[in-house]
């Protein structure tokens, strides 16, 4: 049985309170299947069922373990390939002629999910960076579940299975009894923090590099404009943004250069923000009650 109109209403409702994503009609498949397994851990019949009792209860609990569950994103390792190929070809070298070769550069992974993208990223620096130089990476998401996976850096065969060469697997993760380890050298240099993009970026910076890959898809114009925003705040002049393959500044955000590069492209600030500039915010009332939400229909 599909999930009702009213019940999509007020998980969409949720979801885009909570994180800015939105889910257009269409997706009530997605959250049958997301939350589908919640509604049994709970005893609840079906998900309709589930839902009419976290609206009724109105816990902050629940309301954030659907969140975390419709926002759990795909990943992989070397996800789309191209841009940890521009890291070592274009990114690295440039970075390290513009700093030296004794520079720590420091890195943003947001929407890291379960630690393959910055982990993949740590795997492609031990490459490609200068002996003397070093580097520093943050990885932020919004969900603690996948970040307490990150942090362990464990792994089943299933999911070293996708995408890790078996160079970098022999290299860099060790096999502990069933799973895969990420060795501890690897594990050191990645910092991983729960973060909202909703909210003010992360300490840590200034950044040389970001990656926000296959995350500004979710958001409307205006959350995706603010994010950017935020994004050059916090970078260095001269760093690089690392977008999705179906990603773009064009036409969102005027205040970035695309540079192609091999078969993709990064993004440089074309205009770097001063920190005392005021930050552009999106509403944000994640903190309000939510037991009255979405009385109004799917298009609050």
């Amino acid at each position: 049985m599909a999930v009702s109109a009213e019940s999509f209403a007020f998980v969409a409702d949720l979801v885009r309170r909570r994180s800015a994503i939105q889910l257009a009609p269409g997706k009530e498949y997605l959250v049958e299947s997301r939350l589908l397994s919640l509604a049994r851990e709970d005893g609840a019949a079906d998900v309709d069922a589930f839902v009419r009792t976290v609206r009724s209860s109105a816990k902050e609990s629940d309301f954030a373990r659907i969140v975390e569950a419709l926002t759990t994103n795909e990943t992989s390792w070397f996800r789309d390939s191209a841009p940890f190929a521009a890291l070592q070809s274009y990114v690295v070298p440039e970075l390290i002629a513009a700093r030296g070769t004794s520079a720590r550069l420091k890195v943003w992974s947001a929407a890291c999910s379960t630690g393959q993208e910055p982990y993949s990223i740590a795997m492609t620096l031990a490459d490609c960076l200068p002996a003397s130089a070093s580097a520093d990476i943050l990885a932020t998401d919004l969900s603690e579940q996948v970040l307490a996976k990150a942090r362990e850096g464990r792994y089943s065969q299933l999911e070293v299975n996708r995408g890790l060469p078996a160079t970098m697997l022999v290299r860099h993760l060790s096999r502990v009894g069933a799973e895969w380890q990420i060795s501890q050298a690897l594990r050191n240099l990645v910092t991983f923090r729960q973060h909202n993009l909703l909210d003010l970026p992360p300490i840590g910076g200034p950044f040389d590099v970001v990656y926000l890959r296959n995350v500004l898809i979710y958001f409307d114009i205006a959350t995706k404009r603010a994010i950017l925003e935020r994004l050059r705040r916090v970078m260095k002049p001269d760093g690089i943004l690392m977008l999705g393959a179906a990603e773009t500044t064009i036409g969102v955000d005027d205040a970035w250069i695309r540079v192609p590069v091999g078969t993709g492209s990064v993004y440089r600030p074309n205009r770097p923000l001063a920190a005392s500039v005021p930050i552009s915010t999106v509403p944000q009332p994640r903190t309000a009650p939510y037991s009255s939400v979405l009385t109004r229909g799917a298009h609050s």
